[in-house]
């Protein structure tokens, strides 16, 4: 029988319930999952037959540590989905450029590189920008990720450049149509569009990490324009997840999530089944 890690976090090193899930239809086509800490120094990686990222929730806090471990991996020759190569593109979000360059619609985004001469007033003067927000070009659930205002900006002026002193910023208009219609999430498994569900914030708030996820079935247009967002990363991913607004008759996307996303499979009768299928296909 072959034996996965499922690699996880300290914070919560258990199996999330998707995870347990997708190990129940696993262990039925003869492979067993183990949750394992990424950053556990007593875990022999080289033990497991592959290694598949899922609830790494605290890399963006320990990122050169992180990177190590990836690298480390490699050295020992155990298969990661998705690949090391792919997270570490998609862990700095100047992958953005790429999808951009490419032609993928995604949030009209500023990247500044750390200590950049400029004030957030003269960046949202500059791009006419009535509301940003801003966030660090590492970063996962929200993590340093702010709101400002042209009003607003000489205020936040010394967060900002204590913010780029740590790392390049990103700064990106603030998108009312996440407050309005939700922030959709497209989920792709094995290269294939899976499920999707609309995500909206708590009142008063315009984060949507904390999620009310409504199962919804997405236009048919939507779909292929995640599907094209995710043909651009450098290989297949084994799964993504397509974060995005509609904006007219298009998708804005805001993140190509291949590192850590949850994934709602709970949101779809076949997502457990669907996901297991795919890693078995991997291995």
């Amino acid at each position: 029988m072959a034996t996965i890690a499922f690699a996880t976090y300290d914070q919560r090193p258990d199996l999330t319930s998707d995870g347990e899930a997708v190990a129940d239809r696993l262990l039925q086509r003869g492979v067993a999952v183990r949750p394992a800490v990424w950053d556990d120094p007593t875990v022999r990686w080289e033990d497991f037959d592959a290694v598949i990222l899922r609830s790494t929730w605290d890399y963006h806090r320990k990122f050169d540590a992180f990177l190590a471990w990836l690298a480390r991996l490699e050295t020992l020759h155990v298969p990661l989905w998705n690949p090391a190569p792919l997270v570490r593109w998609n862990a700095d979000k100047r992958y953005l450029r790429d999808l951009r360059d490419a032609g993928v619609a995604i949030v009209p985004t500023v990247w500044l590189d750390q200590h950049a001469p400029t004030t957030l007033a003269e960046v949202l003067a500059g791009e006419g920008w009535s509301e940003a927000v801003i966030k660090p070009r590492v970063s996962a659930s929200a993590y340093q990720t702010w709101r400002a205002t042209r009003a607003s900006a000489a205020g936040h002026e010394s967060r900002f450049r204590e913010a780029l002193g740590r790392s390049g910023l990103l700064v990106q208009p603030f998108m009312h149509g996440i407050v309005r219609e939700g922030e959709w999430s497209l989920i792709f498994v094995g290269g294939a569009y899976s499920h999707a569900v609309l995500k909206r914030p708590r009142p008063g708030d315009f984060r949507v990490e904390v999620i009310e996820a409504n199962g919804t079935i997405p236009p048919r247009w939507l779909v292929d324009q995640a599907a094209a967002a995710v043909a651009v990363a450098p290989t297949r991913p084994l799964y993504a997840r397509v974060d995005g607004v509609v904006d007219g008759d298009r998708l804005r996307l805001m993140e190509l999530e291949l590192i850590e996303p949850w994934l709602f499979l709970a949101s779809d009768p076949r997502g457990p089944a669907r996901f297991a299928e795919a890693i078995s296909a991997s291995l």
